[in-house]
């Protein structure tokens, strides 16, 4: 590629990167106006939203591969579509099944999108910007999360149809990327082959790969908390029922998050997961307070700390894990830590749900919170335990050498 036709691919990737990621976060504000006029509950919303990280798994197993073979243009393509199918059925739905069918979709566009995208917009930097392009990546994936709820309670709030026209919206923003991706050359090699994404964690790496996907965990928790619930939290605890005001507050997770993963790049990996399970801690206790004395800026707080948490923690958990990995099994590996962190967005946001039913929101929010707060506690143990067990061995050594 000319060197003009290569930046003008690596925005346009970029772009549709954004674009796709709105889409996974859009309905969060909604939800409330969804259950006003289906006549639904808090489960009933975390189940919706769960459904999402059906999505995202089966596509990262079952296509996870196929960007390296076929190459990343008809696996961004197919995401498109997935997310454009989407869009249409949430403008259209009039029940819960549909609901669910255009979570599902969401997420099979998310699960398509997030490993190729990455991939395609590094293929794709000009040398200039080689080293600065996975930070570029993680600002359109994190900062596409974080855009759609924002824009969409913002829609909600102060413009017409909001169900009616966030869609339309993003049917557009959609219809816009599947254009840049179309006119974006190939950047794979198509070296790969087809097939299913395996999943193991070698006995070698399993010493830094088990703290750092229960960090992950507790992390992704937390955003599925306030990605599904935060309307709920907000106009039921605190008493103020400002869908953009709930955009806000659920996107600042994804801010905060973006921001401490690019900040966090130059902390050594190990040392940045306790560092992350540290703050997640903290934010889980600002939540339990926030929840407990039904506070604004608590619930405000607790998102933009959890958020840097769970920044640090699962992406320098991730190159905590590269690190032990061998080359030829990183891929397997990583995948297996993608499917741990997404079945945290599922089990725990609908274990809240039935928490919220049989106690109510506000104790079923402080039960999550302490699971959680402890889940980070243990990983943050563990972590300092096996750094003193290796000191210990190191001193050992040489001692005896």
């Amino acid at each position: 590629m000319t060197r003009t036709r290569r930046d003008f691919a690596f925005a346009l990737l970029a772009y549709a990167f954004v674009a796709i990621m709105v889409g996974t976060t859009l309905p969060t504000p909604l939800y409330a106006l969804y259950s006003e006029r289906m006549h639904f509950a808090v489960l009933t919303t975390t189940v919706i939203y769960a459904t999402y990280a059906g999505g995202v798994l089966f596509a990262l197993l079952v296509f996870g591969r196929w960007s390296d073979a076929i190459g990343r243009r008809p696996v961004l393509l197919a995401g498109t579509v997935c997310a454009l199918a989407s869009a249409v059925v949430f403008l259209l739905a009039d029940s819960v099944p549909q609901l669910l069918v255009g979570r599902v979709l969401s997420g099979l566009s998310a699960g398509l999108f997030t490993g190729t995208a990455t991939a395609a917009v590094i293929e794709a930097a000009p040398p200039s910007w080689r080293n600065r392009a996975p930070m570029i990546a993680t600002i359109a994936n994190m900062g596409g999360l974080g855009a759609g709820p924002i824009v969409a309670g913002i829609l909600a709030q102060y413009a017409p149809a909001p169900l009616t026209l966030t869609f339309a919206v993003h049917i557009g923003l959609v219809a816009l990327a599947a254009v840049a991706v179309l006119l974006v050359p190939e950047t794979s090699s198509r070296t790969g082959k087809l097939g299913l994404q395996r999943l193991s964690v070698p006995p070698e790496v399993r010493s830094v790969f088990i703290p750092a996907a229960l960090a992950a965990f507790a992390g992704f928790a937390v955003t599925g908390l306030f990605t599904s619930v935060a309307p709920s939290l907000l106009a039921n605890i605190i008493g103020i029922g400002n869908h953009a005001l709930a955009g806000l507050m659920a996107g600042s997770i994804f801010v905060a998050s973006a921001i401490a993963q690019i900040g966090g790049t130059r902390i050594a990996p190990q040392r940045a997961v306790a560092l992350g399970c540290a703050i997640l801690i903290a934010g889980m206790g600002v939540l339990v307070v926030a929840l407990h004395y039904s506070s604004l800026a608590g619930l405000i707080t607790a998102a933009v700390v959890s958020g840097v948490g769970q920044g640090i923690s699962f992406s320098r958990g991730l190159a905590a894990i590269a690190e032990r990995t061998p080359a030829e099994r990183r891929a397997e590996v990583s995948s297996t830590y993608f499917v741990v962190a997404y079945v945290a967005i599922s089990i725990p946001v609908i274990g809240e749900g039935f928490a919220a039913r049989a106690w109510g929101l506000r104790t079923g929010g402080i039960v999550f919170a302490s699971a959680v707060g402890v889940l980070a506690l243990g990983c943050l143990a563990a972590i300092l335990w096996q750094e003193a067990r290796e000191k210990s061995g190191k001193s050992t050594y040489a001692e005896t050498g």
